[in-house]
């Protein structure tokens, strides 16, 4: 049977210079001094960031119900003044709003997304039941905080409409398994792809270049979870997977193994190029922005190379 195709997606309007970003906290609570130095980054670069004041609720380690949480990201997606809805943050909690929030709030409208971590669940969510362009990027409490936290060549590429641009030198990137594959780019966190399975949300992996990075998750672990991705089929029709910096990903100092080893013992007979290292989502610096849901090429030799060969966004 041959593999499903990916659909073309809707690809929402380009973030510009002056344009309003809605600032939403779809998972854990957050604080007040992060945000607002996000925020001040997000002035210094252009634009004028927004939030509602109840963002700064808590409910365990929630920011707020899940019926704030549902509330805030609708109204951001049905306010005609909001370019552009950044993530604060991820932590847990995203996986209760799918069931909480209205669709015909949301589809309507296509705005631009950003988010890792927890908010893959969203990334993902939203790329596939809504059939959005959205992005695997930077967050305002985290990256956007932090001097040198966000790469901006490839956020200004990503949201700002580039035609065909290309993530390589500098990336972090390695080759694990040579070779070149097109497909639709998608992923994001590990630990939240695995979780989708058996939803009504689960991946689709089909005919994609599949990116997958975690943070302070053991080797086994990894090797657990591509397992149930791989038993579940979602790697059968898969082309190529780029695997983030996987910081702190180890069971001890001393292991006599490496990460790469572990990932190859379970991807090798897939016979697909693999690189590693990307540096996007849980990273150590300059977190590079990919967009979910248009095509990519995979070249994995002496360099590795990710070209992005569609806009991501209409300069509507």
């Amino acid at each position: 049977m041959a593999p499903t195709a990916q659909p073309s997606r809707i690809k929402p309007p380009a973030l510009r210079s002056g344009d309003r970003v809605g600032v939403v906290a779809p998972a854990s609570n957050i604080t007040r001094e992060l945000l607002e130095r996000g925020c001040e980054t997000l002035r210094q670069l252009g634009y004028e960031p927004f939030y509602f004041d109840s963002i700064l609720e808590r409910d365990l380690y929630f920011a707020g119900s899940v019926e704030r949480r549902a509330q805030e990201l609708e109204e951001m997606f049905g306010r005609e003044d909001v370019r552009a809805i950044l993530c604060a943050r991820g932590g847990y909690g995203s996986n209760y709003l799918p069931l909480a929030l209205d669709p015909k709030k949301i589809v309507l409208h296509p705005k631009i997304l950003v988010g890792y971590s927890d908010i893959t669940t969203l990334v993902c969510c939203m790329a596939d039941s809504a059939n959005f362009v959205t992005f695997h990027g930077p967050m305002v409490t985290k990256d956007f905080a932090l001097d040198d936290g966000v790469d901006l060549a490839s956020w200004t590429a990503a949201v700002g409409g580039a035609s065909e641009w290309e993530i390589g030198k500098g990336s972090g990137a390695r080759a694990l398994a040579p070779g070149q594959a097109e497909g639709v780019l998608y992923g994001g966190c590990l630990s939240m792809l695995a979780a989708s399975l058996g939803t009504k949300h689960e991946i689709r992996t089909d005919g994609t270049i599949l990116f997958v990075e975690d943070v302070a998750t053991k080797p086994f672990q990894v090797d657990r979870m591509l397992m149930q991705l791989k038993l579940a089929g979602k790697l059968d029709a898969v082309r190529g997977i780029i695997f983030g910096e996987m910081l702190d990903c180890r069971q001890s100092a001393d292991q006599d193994y490496t990460l790469e080893e572990v990932v190859m013992r379970v991807l090798g007979d897939l016979k697909i190029p693999v690189a590693f290292g990307l540096r996007s989502g849980h990273v150590s610096r300059a977190n590079i922005t990919l967009p979910i849901g248009v095509r990519a090429r995979l070249e994995v030799g002496a360099d590795v190379k990710l070209r992005i060969l569609e806009a991501a966004t209409t300069k509507s």
